[in-house]
């Protein structure tokens, strides 16, 4: 009887903590969702439950992102960015990660982690000088700019966090490839590749979620409200002094966090997968 106990009490105890970590990631997409809709007067009246959700609702925060601001432009330029973001990380980090893991013998693992100790200084610092490189170019206050900023510490990342990846898979099966008549770029084009699909998948992620979150290197580089990203010209242009359109900024964050928590969730597996697989062979 009292192991039956313990076991019901087990199984209890892991299911209300599953519970109340699902209820813990849940309630800051139904606070956007019930300040969204929200009428202002109720956001500020203190009478009212904040936790309950209006029944009444108003479309009027959304009438306003939409209508009175670029929301719609930030977006754009924040999912063009995004896409070139990753294209570039992808074409420099792959053969660069391959490279020393599979070219530079002992020295691969050296450099690895000194490329990766650049990703670790704070873009405080590294924005002075990329802003002179900037104007040298011609590209400031455009969405060019902060295409060519960004990889500046994308790429040191996914080269470590692929370097891991690639020292998983077993270089005789690399080996046997070339037996068979393949060149090493072939191998890796047709070997190495798609067994690394969960690697890659994290990589485009991690790069699409920096560029979503990344503030200063946007603040600094555009001005033009037109050419804001999501990320700067949300906060900029709905926070008005000390007046906060606060149904507005959360409708704002709503939409932008629903499909990266989609995409989070849809590829979970491999995106945990591609941080772990490194660790063990």
């Amino acid at each position: 009887m009292s192991l039956n106990r313990r076991a019901i009490l087990g199984t209890f105890a892991r299911y209300f903590t599953v519970v109340v970590f699902c209820i813990l990631l849940a309630f800051p997409f139904y606070w956007m969702l019930i300040t969204t809709f929200k009428k202002t007067q109720d956001l500020y009246d203190l009478s009212n439950n904040p936790f309950i959700f209006n029944m009444k609702p108003t479309l009027e925060h959304l009438t306003y992102l939409f209508k009175y601001t670029s929301y719609t432009r930030w977006a754009v330029n924040t999912l063009v960015v995004g896409v070139i973001v990753v294209a570039i990380t992808l074409l420099l980090a792959l053969p660069a990660a391959y490279s020393l893991t599979r070219l530079t013998g002992r020295w691969g693992q050296r450099l690895g982690i000194g490329i990766f100790l650049t990703y670790l200084v704070p873009p405080t610092l590294l924005f002075i000088p990329l802003s002179r490189i900037v104007a040298e170019l011609g590209l400031q206050d455009t969405i060019w700019a902060v295409v060519v900023t960004y990889p500046s510490f994308t790429v040191p990342f996914s080269i470590w966090l692929l370097m891991g990846f690639f020292k998983s898979i077993p270089k005789e099966l690399e080996d046997a490839a070339m037996v068979d008549g393949l060149s090493r770029f072939g191998a890796f084009l047709k070997l190495v590749i798609p067994i690394s699909i969960s690697g890659i998948l994290t990589v485009v992620i991690f790069t699409f979620t920096l560029v979503t979150q990344e503030f200063v290197y946007a603040l600094t580089f555009i001005s033009t409200e037109s050419n804001q990203l999501v990320q700067v010209g949300v906060p900029i242009f709905l926070v008005r002094g000390d007046v906060y359109y606060w149904g507005s900024l959360m409708a704002a964050c709503l939409i932008t966090s629903i499909p990266i928590a989609i995409v989070y969730n849809l590829f979970l597996d491999r995106f945990i997968a591609g941080f772990t697989v490194g660790a063990v062979k």
